[in-house]
């Protein structure tokens, strides 16, 4: 899927998305939804290049405000469409004059979610956190019998999906300290979040029809960071036998932009199993995968506290880790799901699971780097946190690099911590 659309040397006519490091440049082109700042306008589809957006139907690439129209496109559908607007924005276009009326600070904007969710999945393929917390809560067996064999995944509230910058307030639930005889409601005490990637679901599927591990990807339009903030006190309580419930419905951030696949084609890597570990199921196999099915994405979370807000200082960084340490791909989740006949439809989501490294510093969660509460993390302006506080602003940031192309970044993905109501 390499093309010109790769192209390390192309620039855009847009000057910003020149620069070295941006987020954003020619090779890149996500989409996601914006309206203008402060109004309740319709969202309107858009891909960003540099530090704006261009307003698709309003340019007249798209015969549609709604971004549902893309994501329903086939495969070779929605690369022709990448092709036109790479040469729509590249520099000498002879379109500079038309799009640019069309052409948005991205400062000026509100980003919404960056698309419509019916449902929403959340997996467990990171095998780095699986293997911590396991160890945390049984160190005796810390993987479940069947994690090596079955991506392991719930069915969470797609309702509860919030957009980047968006504040939540602190959750209630049921909890039971090992002191007390009975269970209390309470607010969470040991908020933590989850960093994952989102895939967004294209065309679906009929119910009844798997979608087969070879036509997977064809059914994937492309990756959001994702924050799925978790309640560990009340998880701990609920979650056997059915698994988690309250400790996890009540906030899920996403990332505003979808970094299609097809940006991502030069920064796949081979898929392999560790040596002793089982061979997947053979609906779970393909060449396809073991070439090609990891895809190699920096992660980052950085942590800026009330304190940090108020001296006007740089947020703290937590942890960095690499989507390629997952232990599932994206086509053995797609199907996975839909090997009993589930449906998938056009802006499902599907989480990853937190995507944790195999060293300490490449933790995707503060039960893994606190210990479970019993190492407190120092941070850089001297306060200390096991779990999250109110005010504290957690901040993922996600970037793929290579030698030879452009740098593709996933903006931020950003939620900050209200009290309890």
């Amino acid at each position: 899927m390499i093309d010109f659309t790769h192209d390390r040397t192309a620039e855009s006519w847009v000057t910003t998305a020149n620069a070295e490091y941006c987020d954003f440049p020619l090779q890149n082109l996500p989409y996601g939804r914006w309206r203008a700042s402060g109004s309740q306008e319709p969202w309107r589809a858009a891909v960003a290049i540099g530090d704006c957006l261009l307003d698709l139907a309003g340019a007249g690439l798209t015969p549609s405000h709604d971004i549902a129209s893309i994501l329903e496109l086939p495969v070779d559908a929605r690369v022709a469409l990448r092709r036109q607007l790479f040469q729509a924005l590249h520099a000498g276009s002879a379109q500079v004059a038309r799009l640019t009326p069309h052409l948005v600070p991205l400062a000026q904007v509100e980003l919404g979610l960056p698309c419509e969710t019916r449902d929403y999945t959340d997996f467990y393929s990171g095998i780095h956190h699986a293997r911590k917390v396991g160890t945390l809560l049984r160190p005796d067996s810390p993987l479940f019998p069947n994690y090596k064999w079955v991506p392991i995944g719930y069915h969470s509230r797609a309702s509860s999906l919030i957009a980047s910058g968006t504040s939540f307030h602190r959750p209630k639930g049921q909890t039971k300290p090992a002191h007390l005889e009975v269970p209390t409601l309470t607010p969470s005490r040991r908020l933590d979040y989850e960093l994952e990637m989102g895939i967004i679901i294209a065309q679906g599927n009929p119910l009844g029809e798997p979608i087969l591990i070879d036509d997977a990807e064809r059914h994937i339009f492309g990756l959001t960071l994702l924050n799925d903030w978790s309640a560990r006190d009340v998880q701990a309580w609920e979650y056997q036998p059915l698994g988690p419930f309250l400790a996890k419905n009540f906030a899920t951030t996403l990332s505003p932009w979808i970094v299609t696949l097809e940006a991502l084609a030069p920064f796949r890597a081979p898929f392999s199993r560790p040596k002793g570990d089982p061979a997947p199921l053979a609906y779970l196999d393909s060449p396809s995968v073991r070439t090609s099915g990891l895809i190699n994405i920096a992660l980052t979370v950085d942590l800026l506290t009330s304190r940090m807000q108020e001296s006007h200082s740089a947020p703290h960084p937590l942890s960095h880790s690499n989507a390629h340490d997952a232990y599932w791909t994206l086509s053995q989740l797609v199907a996975h799901h839909t090997v009993n006949g589930c449906n998938l439809a056009p802006g499902d989501l599907l989480g990853t699971g937190t995507l944790s490294g195999l060293n300490p510093s490449e933790a995707g969660s503060l039960l893994e780097l606190s210990e479970g509460g019993k190492a407190p993390i120092t941070l850089s302006n001297g306060e200390t946190r096991t779990f999250l506080e109110d005010g504290d602003e957690v901040i993922f940031r996600g970037a793929c690099r290579r030698e030879g192309f452009r740098q593709i970044g996933f903006g931020e993905c950003r939620g900050r911590v209200l009290p309890a109501r």
